[in-house]
C-alpha cells in the first residue's frame, strides 16, 4: 500500500516547516533513530566514523554537506566556507577526495554571479587538495542553470568536476551528449524531484527505459561514467553493456546512497567493480531524507517502527 503513495506527497511533506522542527528534535536524537538509515549525522565527526566504516570495507566515499535553496547573500557565503572547512578537515582525515554540490547551496536562486564565485572558491581549493566535485543536479527548473555553470567553470579550466544527469527528464540525452563532448564525468541518476509531465517522465518503466538508454550511451562512449543506482536490474544491464563493449570493471563506477542496499555495494566492491557511497550529513537533512522517502515508499514502515522506538526511549 505504501508504495502507491506519490512523490508529491513526501515534496508537500518535506516542505513543513513544522515536519522539519519536529525532525530535527528527533531524528537525530541517537543512533538508531529514523534519519540514521539515510543521513550519517549533523556534524563532521559523525560523516567521518561513517566514512571510516565505508572505507574499512574496501569502498570508496563522496561526503555531501547537505543543505539547498539558500534565500540571502550571506547565507550562501556560511555555504561556501563550510565546504571549504570541510575539504580542509578531509584532507587532515586521509579519507577519499571527494564531495558533492548543490549549487542552489551556492546562492544561485539569489544570483547566479554570486554562485559561480562562490563555486569557484570551493574548486580553487579542490584543486589545491586534489578533490574531486561532483555538481549536484535538483530540480528540472534547474537544469539549464546548472549545465550552463558547469560548462562555464569547465571552460575556467577547472577539469576535476563533473555534473549529473537524470534519465526521468525528457531532455537528458541531448544534455548527456552535451556533456559528453567536453569529456567531463557524468554520474547518472533516475531523479528523485517530482516533475511536470512536460518536463519528465511519469512511469517507471519509461524512466528505467531512458536509464538504459543513457547508460548505454555513456558506459561506450570513453567519458569517466559513475553509474548511481540501487535497481538490480539496472546494476545487471550495466554490467551486460560493460561486458559487451569491453570496458574494463576499474574504467567505470558504481554509486549508492548511504544506508541503501549494503548488500549490492559489498557484492559489487567482491566483484571487482569500483563502488562509491554517498555520504550525506549536516543539519539541513531534512529535504534529503524526504526524498529518500519518496523514491521507495515502503521505507516509511521503518520511519514508523523508529518513532515508536524512540518513543518509548
Amino acid at each position: 500500500m505504501l508504495e502507491s503513495v506519490p512523490k508529491a506527497v513526501f515534496s508537500g511533506l518535506a516542505a513543513s516547516p513544522l515536519l522539519k522542527r519536529l525532525a530535527s528534535r528527533f531524528g537525530m536524537k541517537r543512533p538508531g533513530s529514523f534519519a540514521r538509515r539515510f543521513v550519517a549525522g549533523e556534524t563532521f565527526a559523525d560523516a567521518m566514523a561513517a566514512t571510516r566504516a565505508i572505507e574499512a570495507q574496501g569502498l570508496l566515499t563522496t561526503l555531501d554537506l547537505l543543505g539547498e535553496g539558500v534565500s540571502s547573500v550571506d547565507a550562501a557565503a556560511h555555504a561556501t566556507a563550510a565546504y571549504l572547512t570541510t575539504i580542509g578537515e578531509m584532507s587532515q582525515a586521509g579519507v577519499s577526495r571527494n564531495i558533492s554540490i548543490k549549487l542552489t547551496q551556492l546562492g544561485l536562486d539569489i544570483d547566479p554571479a554570486t554562485a559561480i564565485d562562490n563555486l569557484r572558491r570551493v574548486l580553487d581549493a579542490a584543486q589545491k587538495a586534489d578533490f574531486f566535485v561532483r555538481i549536484d543536479m535538483e530540480g528540472s527548473a534547474y537544469t539549464t542553470r546548472t549545465l550552463e555553470t558547469f560548462e562555464r567553470v569547465w571552460a575556467m579550466g577547472y577539469r576535476g568536476t563533473g555534473v549529473v544527469i537524470q534519465s526521468a527528464l525528457r531532455r537528458s540525452e541531448a544534455d548527456l551528449r552535451r556533456i559528453m563532448a567536453l569529456g567531463a564525468s557524468v554520474r547518472l541518476v533516475k531523479g528523485a524531484y517530482r516533475e511536470p509531465m512536460s518536463m519528465a517522465y511519469q512511469r517507471k518503466s519509461e524512466v528505467d527505459a531512458s536509464y538504459v538508454t543513457l547508460m548505454q550511451i555513456l558506459l561506450t562512449g570513453g567519458t569517466p561514467a559513475a553509474i548511481a543506482t540501487h535497481d538490480p536490474n539496472m546494476i545487471e544491464q550495466a554490467r551486460q553493456i560493460a561486458s559487451s563493449a569491453r570496458v574494463a570493471p576499474d574504467r567505470f563506477e558504481f554509486q549508492m546512497l548511504y544506508g541503501i542496499r549494503r548488500d549490492l555495494q559489498m557484492a559489487l566492491s567482491t566483484a571487482g567493480y569500483r563502488m562509491r557511497i554517498y555520504v550525506p550529513f549536516g543539519t539541513e537533512w531534512f529535504p534529503y531524507f524526504m526524498r529518500r522517502l519518496g523514491e521507495r515508499p515502503a521505507n516509511v514502515g521503518f520511519v514508523l517502527r523508529s518513532l515508536v522506538s524512540d518513543r518509548k526511549a
